[in-house]
């Protein structure tokens, strides 16, 4: 229904290679994934597959693209040009009464006066699904249709996408959904600080992919270190004997410099041949595998909070946004090193909740709190350089300290010195993690915290936050992170808060 072949793709500002000839056959009941770190052109991809046009303006690429039918597409972001509509103005056409009830939209929604701007992030996605849905497309292309979603729409979409008819081609961080609904895996990778990309496509679920992977770079790990081990070993014995030959044929003595002479010389001919030959042979040595998952700075692990102390507590007869009543009483009371998770149904008010939480926070004297809102632009300087940011002082030990440890996550030179803007959105997440690193919090407010990770690096986020020991508050729709991570999980509702589990 869908077939890729050779595409070659760059982009036209750096020339940095997004695919490198990448073929790939979508068929019926194929539920592929494409999954790979922020920045690597997943978003990119699923455009060119779409449609060229959507790229040509930043993009250089070849290859064929063969669409056997029509293709339907959910962008990362609603079309700003139509959130000022009313959903009657959106639905302009009569929708199919089965579509609507498939999707959970009552008929009336359709003719309604509301505002798209005003949905929560489910209603926006499952109103752009019924529009591409009415169009009976044969593929389904779904950017992120992930982001900003509660549980039970997370829940709901993994239905969708397992009982889909259409084949579907996906990118999603959230590895539950992955876990349960595809059967294709397509994982886009920038190795050998970005200079290589490569792109791997296996027809297996996503925890026998993970598996095979991770035991196919163990063992490619250890062959190339016995290889190169081995090497070095031969090299040494080697380097002994060429010294030995040619301290004989420095020391020889003037009367045996014919005949002994021709037979080191000769001697010294068939070493410097073994050492050719030693060096030829680890031009096929295997190379060391690259693996690009986000490997965060640990914490101090002498950081803590003693047991007692009281982190946190509020009460509020109401929550409140510009008069309107979001939420009804709220009381949240934290000692000592809890991992606290929040959650709640789009619209109720969490992350406002959570800016409530740090404000209370910030100003503490006895505790160091840090804050990772959902927008980043909140706490972060989008026009300083990264190294800047993390180096205030700027003293010449701390700026070499901060190399080290971007230089650890993964990050170029160019990146360290360029302008925090530019990353992309799980870099600005690394450097948010990192600045709590080096303020040696021991309180993190943290919204939606795993959401600009991949799912691969995603199990070393949480790993990194369970060993956390401070206190953690934090407002998440990862159900791995919630299990995982938080001890305490509250649901913010209507009536108010209310321990979930």
């Amino acid at each position: 229904m869908l077939e890729i072949k050779n595409i070659n793709l760059s982009l036209s500002l750096n020339d940095r290679n997004l695919a490198d000839n990448f073929s790939f056959v979508l068929n019926p009941g194929d539920k592929a994934v494409i999954i790979g770190e922020e920045g690597n052109g997943k978003s990119t991809l699923l455009k060119l597959i779409y449609d060229e046009s959507l790229v040509s303006g930043y993009c250089n690429y070849s290859g064929q693209i063969l669409r056997k039918g029509s293709l339907a597409y959910l962008p990362q972001m609603f079309p700003e040009e139509e959130l000022n509509l009313t959903l009657e103005e959106y639905f302009s056409d009569s929708m199919s009464p089965q579509i609507l009830s498939r999707l959970g939209i009552p008929t009336e929604f359709t003719i309604s006066s509301q505002r798209i701007n005003t949905l929560s992030g489910g209603e926006k996605i499952k109103i752009q699904l019924a529009k591409i849905l009415f169009s009976e497309p044969d593929v389904l292309l779904l950017d992120e249709p992930t982001n900003d979603i509660d549980l039970p729409t997370l829940e709901w979409l993994e239905d969708f996408i397992s009982s889909c008819r259409q084949p579907v081609i996906f990118i999603s961080h959230d590895e539950t959904l992955i876990e349960r609904t595809a059967n294709v895996i397509i994982h886009m990778e920038q190795l050998m600080r970005k200079t290589k990309a490569k792109i791997t496509v296996t027809y297996s679920t996503y925890a026998k992919y993970v598996k095979a992977r991770n035991i196919a770079f163990d063992k490619q790990k250890q062959v190339a270190r016995k290889q190169r081990a081995e090497h070095k070993a031969q090299m040494l014995r080697w380097k002994q004997i060429h010294d030995k030959v040619d301290h004989q044929g420095r020391n020889i003595a003037k009367e045996d410099r014919d005949s002994a002479g021709r037979l080191l010389k000769k001697k010294m001919k068939a070493v410097k041949s073994t050492g050719k030959r030693l060096e030829k042979q680890s031009e096929d040595f295997l190379e060391l595998p690259d693996m690009e998952e986000a490997i965060l700075t640990q914490f101090d692990p002498n950081l803590t909070i003693p047991q007692g102390k009281v982190v946190l507590a509020m009460e509020l007869p109401e929550l409140l946004v510009d008069g309107r009543q979001l939420s009804g009483p709220i009381a949240l009371n934290i000692n000592g090193p809890q991992r606290i998770g929040i959650v709640g149904r789009n619209g109720v008010g969490k992350s406002t909740f959570l800016k409530k939480i740090w404000e209370a926070l910030a100003a503490r004297k006895d505790i160091t709190a840090t804050y990772m809102p959902q927008d980043y632009a909140e706490v972060l300087d989008y026009n300083k350089p990264v190294i800047d940011f993390l180096a205030t002082d700027g003293h010449k030990d701390t700026i070499t300290k901060v190399r080290t440890y971007l230089g650890s996550m993964k990050f170029t030179a160019d990146e360290m010195l360029g302008k925090i803007g530019k990353l992309s959105g799980g870099q600005k997440a690394k450097v948010l993690f990192l600045d709590m690193v080096l303020k040696k919090a021991n309180v993190l407010v943290l919204d939606e915290p795993t959401r600009n990770f991949s799912p691969l690096s995603a199990p070393e986020i949480r790993k990194t936050l369970t060993n956390f020991g401070g206190g953690i508050i934090s407002v998440s729709h990862d159900r791995k992170y919630l299990s995982e991570v938080c001890e305490k999980v509250f649901e913010l509702t209507r009536e108010g808060l209310q321990h979930y589990y």
